[in-house]
């Protein structure tokens, strides 16, 4: 859709996306388009739906403006109470900060910093946290600050509050867990609520623990999956963002389900992030909306 100004040009455009959702309504596209109409803007894509159970109307739209961000985010601050929405203005063109979280198993964490690297996802890694010391090489291979901060029962509390503090200085808006095997705190969960993602196998609840490769293969499973879901407060129960299963056989070794599940993590967990990072996911209530 263009509603381009004839006093501006394409060259002199600063690009955003914006996010909305609020009570579905007639002429909820009208006043939106209305409002971009009025900052000279170029609608380069938009998506929304309307989800007839809870009534809520979900919108993303991608956009290229002359206006600044700081007008342009106090004249939607106006706009959005009167209209009873809730939006989010972002800047498209600027990768997000982002800090991961990472234990012992670094094949999440090796493919993010890869597709990173070749400007396959638009994230700017400000620093990997571990509770080990195992991947400090890999980070510094790309030039990563690394932090390794253990964490025991009896240390947890102060662990987490230097992590939430290299979050905070770094100005992150994700956090990534990137097979990071400790239980977060209910008050860390609250804090990070809606900018972290969480990958796991989906053999849960069957085969917690411990080895779910090695229960998986016991019990003959024929489908091994993946599962990116925001973290909260609830163990693994956070709205699913991305899901995906690769087919196994008898004819699997333990070895080849565990690279076959390692496979299948990374490439969900990779989507999902990709699929954040570019604004495209609007949480809604215990699921997600996403605009891919």
């Amino acid at each position: 859709m263009h509603i381009l100004s004839s006093k501006t040009t394409i060259a002199s455009m600063n690009t955003y996306i914006l996010n909305l959702h609020c009570p579905d309504r007639p002429g909820i596209v009208h006043a939106v388009t209305a409002f971009l109409l009025a900052k000279s803007s170029n609608i380069e894509e938009a998506a929304q739906f309307n989800d007839s159970v809870t009534g809520l109307f979900f919108m993303r739209v991608r956009f290229a403006s002359p206006t600044d961000f700081a007008s342009l985010k106090q004249d939607l601050i106006a706009f959005s109470k009167a209209e009873n929405m809730e939006c989010a203005l972002h800047n498209a063109t600027e990768n997000m900060k982002t800090v991961i979280f990472v234990s012992k198993d670094g094949h999440c964490l090796n493919d993010l910093l890869f597709r990173c690297k070749s400007g396959l996802l638009g994230l700017d890694v400000k620093a990997i946290i571990s509770n080990h010391k195992d991947f400090y090489q890999l980070a510094a291979s790309y030039n990563i600050p690394f932090h390794h901060i253990s964490v025991s029962g009896s240390t947890k509390e102060q662990a987490e509050a230097r992590q939430f503090e290299i979050i905070q200085s770094e100005n992150a808006e994700l956090v990534i867990l990137a097979r990071y095997m400790q239980i977060l705190s209910d008050d860390f969960c609250r804090k990070l609520s809606g900018r972290a993602i969480n990958i796991h196998h989906s053999f849960l609840p069957s085969f917690k623990g411990a080895k779910p490769y090695y229960q998986a293969h016991d019990r003959g499973v024929k489908l091994i999956g993946a599962t990116a879901h925001y973290v909260t407060a609830d163990l693994d129960e956070g709205p699913i963002i991305e899901q995906d299963v690769a087919r196994v056989d008898h004819s699997k070794s333990i070895e080849d389900l565990t690279a076959i599940g390692r496979d299948t993590e990374s490439q969900v967990l990779a989507r999902a992030v990709k699929w954040h990072s570019e604004h495209r996911i609007l949480i809604n209530g215990h699921k997600t909306v996403v605009f891919k």
